[in-house]
């Protein structure tokens, strides 16, 4: 999974005691021969940090360990917790201390509090009440392993079987990889607790729409994954042959920005007819950008990630296609680069509408500030950017290709309307948490 966090990496495991190695950098920085030995037992987790809250610094590396008088446990998150500074407050009351700034350290910290008080499954329930925003959770308590997705499905979460054991990963190319089967995903709202016999189902939270992020299916998630029942390359595929239906253009051939825009690349091109061409070059040994923690580091990798074909472009008129724009300086930079090349004309073509607000679950783009499509119109972006012309899938086009309703999406980043409960932003559901 290393596609979904570069910043850290770390395994827990378990047999007599927690066994715990984590460290900052990429899974094979962190891991070699002598410290794998020291990982003994038959049931732990692993984690890769992408940071949204929490500075990327060791102390924030998970997963996150806690010893208690009665148990010990070690969580590994995925997505953002919002009422994390009023839980802060609240666990601080308890007594708890913080060593980090992490919103994980606060729901490993919660999960302590309410196990030691209510047991291990009623505890992880009254934890799941408690939370508010995203989250996919692998957490062992001493030795049973749980998996918990938040009750709107957020981020996702796979269950699977490998050499005649269980597991869960964010996604499920983890067991495609490693030869396993993928089972089915969590459910939103589901604790599921992984055995030596295979897994149950202790409790799940319903909701009557759920809110699964489209972010996931545009860019994060890697292409060959299946998330609730989509094939994320597909919906890319799909994605760019609505985008060629809404966002025609006369031009030479459909360029993508790799790898992120390859599949919405493909579709653009079968739909418009345009011949498919890979009119930039991508350099396997560099990062993915979007996730580093700094814009300062995103800008200074793009030039050694991509360089332009120039027998592909020269005197040409490209469409360029990718997933989102979310700041403009890659795509900014990446037009420059085809010009120079020769390019003639550059017509950008994107797989989201324009992202305006805030993600406030799970994915680093905090500030409207930062947005190139704030306060601009398409027409103002395109010249901002340099491009002869923009154009962006509309909200519609991408509900229709990801083929989930509306209403079971989280599309706040694109409407300003959210999920859950965020202090000065509007609520697109206001509905209790049911149970059965």
């Amino acid at each position: 999974m290393q596609h979904r966090g570069q910043e850290s990496a770390g395994i827990a495991t378990y047999e007599g005691r927690m066994h715990v190695v984590k460290g900052m950098g990429l899974v094979h920085e962190v891991f070699n021969e002598l410290n794998l030995r020291y990982l003994r037992g038959n049931v732990g987790i692993g984690h890769v940090r992408y940071s949204t809250e929490g500075a990327s610094i060791e102390e924030n590396a998970q997963p996150i360990y806690l010893y208690t008088p009665s148990h010990e446990i070690a969580v590994a998150h995925n997505g953002e917790i919002v009422n994390v500074a009023e839980l802060r407050e609240f666990l601080g009351s308890m007594g708890s201390g913080f060593t980090t700034r992490s919103d994980s350290e606060v729901i490993a910290r919660l999960i302590s509090y309410e196990v030691t008080k209510r047991g291990i499954i009623g505890g992880l329930k009254e934890t799941v009440r408690r939370l508010r925003g995203s989250f996919s959770l692998a957490i062992l308590i001493d030795n049973r392993l749980f998996a918990i997705r938040d009750p709107f499905g957020i981020r996702p979460l796979a269950l699977g079987s490998i050499d005649g054991g269980y597991g869960v990963a964010s996604e499920s190319v983890a067991f495609d990889s490693l030869g396993g089967r993928f089972i089915r995903d969590v459910q939103p709202g589901e604790i599921v607790e992984i055995t030596p016999e295979g897994f149950e189902t202790h409790h799940v939270f319903r909701r009557k729409h759920v809110a699964h992020c489209m972010f996931e299916y545009v860019y994060f998630a890697r292409a060959d994954s299946v998330i609730d029942g989509r094939c994320v390359y597909e919906v890319r595929r799909n994605i760019g042959r609505i985008l060629a239906r809404e966002q025609p253009t006369d031009a030479d051939f459909v360029v993508p920005v790799p790898d992120s825009g390859r599949a919405h690349a493909i579709g653009y091109s079968e739909e418009s007819g345009i011949p498919y061409a890979e009119g930039l070059m991508k350099n396997r040994y560099v990062e993915r950008t979007f996730i580093l923690p700094s814009q300062e580091s995103r800008v200074r990798e793009i030039t050694m990630k991509l360089n332009p074909v120039r027998s592909v472009v020269n005197g040409k008129r490209i469409v360029l296609v990718d997933d989102s724009i979310v700041r403009g300086n890659t795509m900014r930079k990446l037009i420059g680069m085809l010009r120079e090349a020769g390019a003639r004309e550059v017509h950008v073509r994107i797989g989201s509408p324009p992202i305006i607000a805030p993600c406030y679950l799970g994915i680093d783009m905090k500030t409207r500030d930062q947005f190139i499509a704030s306060g601009r119109s398409v027409e103002e972006i395109a010249r901002v950017l340099g491009a002869d012309s923009l154009g962006y899938i509309s909200i519609d086009g991408l509900v229709e290709a990801i083929g989930i309703p509306k209403e079971d999406l989280c599309l706040g980043c694109l409407t300003g309307e959210y999920p859950v409960k965020i202090e000065g932003e509007r609520i697109r559901h206001q509905c209790d948490l049911e149970e059965f």
